[in-house]
């Protein structure tokens, strides 16, 4: 095994970061250069393969820094996510030209993101209304995706839609003539990764820009590229968990209440123990999930999905847990327990909701169980 490429990676995001992730969270948007520095050291996507440019990290080393990156800025970490999904989608379903052109790209130069969601088209994707079709030499996007997170960033869009009696991805320049970006201003969490709702207005691209896998079922398309982010987001959970962990425990160790500091208070105490569990139990699920991927076991979708749920369903609680050791003072925007309650509970809902994975799970547990 050689060295690991992500040696360091932290120390520079926290050097990056500092005291900011606050300030970018109330203006709801991130710094170009942040973003174009960590893109030059081929940090928003480090998975991308040596041989297209990008750094070859590990499942589990990535998951790592994905973790570090969500414990200092929720907004940053969703804008490597949809970076990392963009590039997995390109490496499962372009062929050998698309990958050689644009893995590069997204290993260092351009930023993504992707489109799944549509007003009408949730959770239900095979209700999907944007249409990819052929003319002549060229295809035509028409539709409408939203909430895409980075695409206020983005150079490259990687759009899910119908073709040719299936499904594909597309990639669409940003920049591209029927292109329109518009943010949505002040969501309820992650508030500067970008969020926008994009239109296509009959968007013309060279037919190589359509991604294989042409014609494939929506469902499984879609869940062949979801697979990545949701392993990025159950990590970036961890993440929130620890940075709720440690505000809560700085809190409770320093503030003292009835003459003895909170945490010798044994219903604090218990918050505590809580947090360090939630903490432990969705670390634990996402490396069971990144090791069913190095192995390539069958188990690994569903893995994966169970690493989301559990790590999204923690983060959720565990952000309540310390919300209530700090109470006042974890309840103003600037601080990072408040900025974890709503980004938490964000990810309850993104890339598959909470609902919609016991779904699969429920149905991976009537599968396999012996009659």
């Amino acid at each position: 095994m050689g060295p690991d490429p992500l040696a360091g990676a932290g120390a520079l995001v926290a050097e990056l970061v500092g005291e900011q992730a606050d300030s970018w969270d109330a203006a709801g948007l991130l710094p170009d250069q942040v973003l174009r520095e960590l893109g030059d050291r081929g940090l928003l996507c480090p998975q991308v393969p040596e041989e297209h440019g990008g750094l070859g990290a590990g499942i589990l080393s990535n998951g790592e820094f994905t973790a570090h990156v969500g414990s200092l800025c929720g907004s940053l970490r969703s804008v490597m996510t949809s970076q990392g999904m963009a590039a997995w989608t390109v490496q499962r379903f372009g062929d050998a030209g698309q990958r050689d052109t644009y893995l590069p790209q997204l290993a260092r130069t351009s930023r993504a993101a992707v489109g799944f969601s549509e007003p009408e088209a949730g959770s239900d994707l095979s209700a999907m209304g944007t249409e990819i079709r052929k003319e002549g030499g060229s295809v035509v996007v028409s539709g409408r995706k939203v909430w895409m997170t980075a695409a206020q960033y983005a150079d490259l869009l990687v759009v899910f839609g119908r073709f040719e009696g299936g499904a594909a991805a597309v990639v669409v320049p940003a920049t591209a003539p029927g292109v329109q970006v518009e943010r949505i201003a002040a969501p309820f969490g992650c508030r500067a990764a970008g969020h926008a709702d994009v239109r296509f207005d009959s968007v013309r691209l060279p037919a190589d820009h359509v991604l294989g896998g042409v014609g494939m079922p929506p469902a499984l398309l879609v869940a062949t590229a979801l697979a990545y982010g949701r392993m990025s987001v159950g990590w970036g959970c961890v993440g929130i968990l620890r940075a709720c962990r440690a505000a809560a425990c700085r809190h409770a160790a320093n503030r003292r209440q009835f003459g003895k500091p909170l945490a010798e208070h044994q219903l604090v105490a218990r918050h505590l123990a809580e947090l360090l569990v939630a903490e432990q139990v969705a670390t634990r699920a996402c490396e069971h999930a990144g090791r069913c991927w190095d192995d390539g076991t069958p188990d690994s979708a569903v893995a994966t999905v169970l690493a989301k749920h559990v790590s999204a369903r923690q983060a959720v609680a565990g952000a309540a847990s310390a919300m209530q050791v700090l109470a006042s003072a974890g309840a103003r925007d600037g601080n990072v327990v408040a900025r974890a309650y709503r980004d938490a509970k964000l990810m309850e809902v993104i890339e598959g909701s909470s609902e919609i994975c016991q779904l699969i799970l429920a149905e991976h547990a009537l599968t396999t169980t012996v009659r």
